[in-house]
């Protein structure tokens, strides 16, 4: 894998949300490169959380990127809203879409980066045929809709093998990983091909607030990137 930039995505999922401004404040004096909006729906999983108007806030109070992660059923109808919000980038399902190209096009027609994300169970072939339309495919390492879970290790194949047909189709296409990312798993991530790494409670939970902690999950991250950049 060509070594590349590493992206640190701050899941506001663990966030204080009495303290939004600034833990977000504090995150991005940390060097994270984007702010990552969970949006559930109770549906596509149990929880609920967040919408437009939430978004809007968010919008106010950083200049980073905002990633915006749909898991919800029939995305798009909401699609819209959330690009009029501040979206920079946003997320469907194939689980939850039935004609992924379509929605792809309805999110890039609104001038917003378009990305795909496929659960820990979901064959990667799903995707396949939309490569080239994406800009970003997320591959879930927790199976969604909790914060704080158990990075699934099983997962790594499937990100190294999305890493090869991008590198094999010469395509430009961002890896992002999300669930159970920290210190520890951070790395191994990135040594199978991620770039973008979306943390929630290693980020705002973390020990000695959110700057510190994505100071250290950046340099767990990039030690690993650097090391694999010297062996090309």
């Amino acid at each position: 894998m060509t070594a590349q930039h590493i992206t640190i995505a701050a899941s506001i999922l663990s966030a204080d949300f009495t303290r939004l401004g600034e833990e977000i404040a504090a995150a991005e004096r940390g060097g994270v490169d984007t702010i990552h909006v969970d949006v559930m729906d109770g549906r596509f999983v149990p929880e609920i959380s967040i919408g437009p108007v939430v978004l809007e806030a968010v919008k106010r109070t950083t200049r980073r990127p905002i990633d915006v992660h749909l898991m919800i059923m029939e995305p798009e109808r909401q699609v819209p809203a959330f690009a009029r919000s501040g979206a920079t980038s946003m997320t469907v399902h194939v689980e939850a879409v039935p004609h992924l190209h379509r929605v792809v096009q309805q999110i890039k027609d609104l001038g917003v980066r378009a990305a795909a994300a496929l659960n820990p169970g979901t064959p990667l072939g799903t995707v396949e045929q939309v490569l080239p339309d994406l800009d970003m495919v997320l591959l879930m390492t927790v199976n969604p809709g909790y914060a704080g879970q158990q990075f699934i290790l099983s997962v790594l194949p499937k990100v190294r093998q999305l890493r090869s047909w991008i590198e094999e189709r010469g395509l430009d296409l961002d890896v992002q990983v999300d669930g159970g990312i920290n210190e520890s798993t951070a790395p191994r991530a990135v040594d199978a091909g991620a770039n973008v790494l979306v943390a929630a409670s290693a980020i705002f939970k973390g020990e000695g607030g959110p700057e510190a902690a994505a100071k250290r999950l950046r340099a767990a991250a990039t030690a690993t990137a650097k090391a694999e950049g010297s062996r090309q």
